[in-house]
């Protein structure tokens, strides 16, 4: 993977990294100027020189993860102080650069409405979390570097995945599936920014009532959009995907007024 594509894709997931750029060399040394290294996935992505010097690179970049300091420059002479034979000098600058992960949207279920949704919302300024535990299903969700696809064995298990700041949209397999999904964020979390489930006037009476027997207040009751989606459009998945972004993007902009 490209470097830049890693940095953006870093970006895009919400993680933090450590962005390296050898900034000068004198002599004779085993990288360029201009070279950069990103730190801070399951692995690093682009090179510096490699061997011990690109061995320190990683160690400096890994303690300052972990650690406040936010931008640094370093000269190393390779022989003094990293132990190469080379007699050349390296000169560095150390990025900690903070994961933009902005709106993020949950989606459970990986079906026809959900491939479809996220077709539409993959081009957007957004990541995207797919929970389903059928792998065939996950197979058809595009790929995109702010989609992160995960396979769980129930759909109430990817409700980690789910913080205060997310769009909560269930779409999973129907009834039976949605309500332990919409129990487990309504349990765990006061307020989500929101929380739609597909369905009809009448899905929405029935979830409401065993909602209630499950010991969910009626104040968190009223944060469930059912039908989820503005009223425009027929029943094609790609008309109801359409539907449902335009009323995520309604209220992410009105949460941002």
């Amino acid at each position: 993977m490209d470097v830049w594509q890693a940095i953006a894709e870093a970006r895009g997931s919400g993680r933090p990294m450590v962005v390296v750029t050898v900034t000068s060399v004198r002599g004779s040394v085993p990288g360029e100027a201009g070279a950069k290294m990103m730190v801070g996935g399951a692995r690093p992505v682009g090179t510096v020189g490699g061997g011990k010097i690109e061995a320190r690179v990683l160690a400096e970049a890994e303690a300052m993860l972990v650690g406040g300091e936010r931008c640094r420059t370093v000269t190393w002479n390779l022989q003094r102080d990293i132990g190469m034979t080379c007699g050349g000098e390296m000169s560095f600058l150390f990025e900690k650069v903070a994961g933009d992960e902005g709106w993020h949207v949950v989606v459970f279920g990986a079906g026809h409405v959900a491939q479809a949704l996220v077709r539409v919302l993959a081009p957007m300024r957004c990541t995207v979390d797919v929970i389903d535990p059928r792998e065939e299903w996950l197979e058809g969700i595009v790929e995109a570097p702010n989609v992160r696809r995960h396979r769980v064995v129930s759909y109430e298990e990817g409700v980690d995945r789910v913080r205060p700041a997310s769009f909560v949209v269930s779409v999973t397999q129907g009834h039976a599936t949605d309500r332990p999904v919409l129990r487990e964020v309504l349990g765990r979390f006061s307020e989500v920014a929101f929380l739609g489930v597909i369905g009809s006037a009448s899905k929405r009476a029935v979830l409401m009532r065993e909602l209630k027997e499950d010991g969910i207040s009626e104040e968190r009751l009223e944060r469930i959009e059912c039908p989820v989606g503005l009223p425009i459009g027929g029943n094609d998945p790609a008309e109801i995907a359409v539907s449902i972004t335009a009323r995520l993007l309604e209220a992410r902009d009105r949460s941002r007024a």
